[in-house]
């Protein structure tokens, strides 16, 4: 086996270099090495990825002086959640923030069934955290994108109590069947399920719930439609319904009127989540990008 020196060591570990100029530590991760996101960079101090001249620091407020050396670990650490239905993007003590990939519900229907919250209680666990995940909102099976969930009952009871207050921008993206000429709209309705349990829609109130979406056409193909979509309300199946209703249902959204499926999937993703933290009040803003395969079907950069 070949022997290495302890600079190599080091350099297999960490990416490591030397401060020329004094800034906060935040800065220092977020501007001079590799352009980590303010989320991200959080992440690597709050999980001991950080050393400056050799000692941990984890204050996104340590002042660097020119001349420390910082030491950013390469390496993950075991108890970090590798899955391939999701990955975590924001966490704190209180809430936890996640990119969901299609094919898994939300919360199952029993406590068997398998799910991001089994996948999250079992993160938790493995961490020795004393909590559980609590479902404040849903994303469909086969809806992609951000999601918030609780940590504590006293943070999902105030999510749950001030929804529309404190989740102040919630944005989708979505490949729709046909081409819509108008560039942007607001879709209103009342929507109410059915005996089977499917969603249905009229435009006077039928003793549902009001819905109102807002939309705007992002990109054009000779035989769909690329659109932005905000939720002033937060209903089952809304944006599915109200797509269909204007004559242009979801791609892949058989339930509700698509008659093609190219990706195998139901090309809605959820690519922004603003709010406000329901224990601190502090104003979080997470943003993903656009999926590649809807990208890819025009010709648009993001």
């Amino acid at each position: 086996m070949k022997n290495i020196t302890g600079k190599e060591y080091a350099a297999q570990k960490y990416n490591e270099a030397v401060v020329k100029e004094r800034m906060l530590l935040l800065d220092y991760l977020m501007n001079e090495q590799n352009g980590y996101s303010r989320n991200r960079a959080k992440d690597i101090l709050k999980g001991h990825g950080v050393q400056v001249d050799m000692k941990l620091v984890t204050q996104w407020n340590y002042e660097l002086q020119p001349g420390q050396t910082v030491r950013i670990s390469k390496h993950k650490k075991k108890t970090e959640l590798q899955s391939q239905w999701l990955r975590i993007v924001y966490e704190d003590k209180d809430i936890i923030i996640i990119d969901k990939q299609i094919g898994i519900l939300s919360a199952g229907n029993s406590s068997k069934q398998y799910c991001v919250k089994t996948i999250l209680d079992e993160y938790f666990e493995r961490r020795h955290f004393k909590c559980h995940a609590h479902v404040v909102h849903r994303l469909d099976r086969e809806t992609s994108g951000l999601m918030v969930y609780a940590k504590s009952i006293e943070a999902a009871q105030i999510l749950e109590k001030d929804w529309k207050q404190r989740v102040f921008d919630r944005r989708y993206v979505a490949v729709v069947e046909n081409v819509i000429e108008q560039e942007g709209g607001t879709l209103e309705s009342w929507l109410k399920d059915n005996k089977s349990f499917v969603t249905y829609s009229s435009p006077v109130d039928n003793g549902g719930k009001l819905a109102i979406t807002h939309y705007r056409v992002v990109g054009r193909s000779e035989t769909e439609t690329l659109v932005e979509l905000r939720l002033e309300t937060g209903r089952k199946n809304q944006i599915r319904v109200h797509m269909s209703d204007i004559g242009h249902p979801i791609v892949g959204d058989m339930k509700y009127g698509a008659k093609t499926n190219p990706l195998h999937r139901m090309c809605l993703h959820a690519w922004r989540l603003f709010l406000y933290h329901p224990i601190t009040g502090e104003r979080l803003e997470f943003e993903t990008s656009f999926p590649t395969e809807f990208i890819r079907r025009f010709n648009i950069n993001q």
